[in-house]
C-alpha cells in the first residue's frame, strides 16, 4: 500500500497532476491562441460573438442580479475572499508554500491582461463605445483565478468538490453577467476563463493536496 505523502516529503496525494491536466492545460492554451487571434486579425469568429453578445444583453435576463455577479469579477470583492481563503487554509495546514504560489498566480493576472487589453484593443459593446482594451475580460479573469483558487486551496483541506462546482457555477453566472450588463463581448470572457485555466493548471503545488501538522 503506497501511503500519501505530505508536503516536503515523500510519497504522493491524489489527485496528482498527470495527463489529465496536460490534456486540459493544453486544451486551454489552443482555445485561448485561437479565440487571441481571432481578435488580432478581426476574424470571422467576432460577428456571431457580437451578435450573442447583443443577444444575451437585449434578453429579458434580470439587470440586477447580472449586475450583482458581474461585480464580484471586481478586484474588491475578489481580493478579500481570495486572502480570508488563504489565511485559513494556512492556519489549517500549517503549510505556507500553496499560499505563496496562490498569491503569485494571483498577481499574473493583471501582468498578462494588461498588455493584452492594450495591443489587441478590442472595442467594447454599444455601451462602452468608443472604448477599447476588452479582451481578455480582466474581471472575468479575476473572477476565475480568484475563486478558483480558493476551491482549490479549500480542497487540500477538506477533499470535497463542492467548492469546485460551486466556483464553476459562479464563474458562469459572472461572465453571464458581464456579457448581459454589456461590459464584454462573450469572447472576452471565454479568452479570460481560457487563460484562468492555464494559470491554475500550471501550478502543480495547487493541485496537490496537504495534511496540517
Amino acid at each position: 500500500m503506497r501511503h500519501a505523502g505530505q508536503f516536503g516529503r515523500l510519497g504522493t496525494t491524489p489527485p496528482v497532476p498527470g495527463r489529465p491536466t496536460t490534456f486540459l492545460t493544453l486544451l486551454a492554451t489552443l482555445v485561448f491562441t485561437a479565440l487571441t487571434w481571432q481578435v488580432a486579425s478581426d476574424g470571422p469568429l467576432l460577428a456571431p460573438d457580437e451578435r450573442l453578445g447583443n443577444a444575451i444583453r437585449t434578453s429579458a435576463i434580470p439587470a440586477a442580479p447580472a449586475e450583482f455577479f458581474a461585480d464580484l469579477g471586481n478586484l474588491q470583492v475578489a481580493l478579500p475572499v481570495l486572502a480570508a481563503a488563504l489565511a485559513y487554509v494556512t492556519w489549517r495546514t500549517r503549510h505556507w508554500l500553496p499560499a505563496l504560489t496562490a498569491i503569485l498566480t494571483m498577481a499574473l493576472v493583471p501582468a498578462l491582461v494588461g498588455p493584452l487589453q492594450s495591443a489587441l484593443s478590442r472595442p467594447g459593446p454599444p455601451p462602452m463605445s468608443p472604448e477599447t482594451g476588452f479582451y481578455p475580460s480582466g474581471h472575468a479573469a479575476t473572477a476565475a483565478v480568484g475563486y478558483g483558487l480558493c476551491a482549490l486551496l479549500l480542497h487540500q483541506v477538506f477533499r470535497r468538490r463542492e467548492a469546485a462546482y460551486g466556483c464553476v457555477v459562479l464563474n458562469a453566472a459572472v461572465g453571464l453577467g458581464l456579457v448581459r450588463q454589456g461590459y464584454h463581448w462573450p469572447v472576452d470572457v471565454i479568452g479570460s476563463w481560457c487563460l484562468s485555466a492555464m494559470l491554475l493548471l500550471s501550478f502543480p503545488l495547487l493541485l496537490r493536496p496537504v495534511r496540517g501538522r
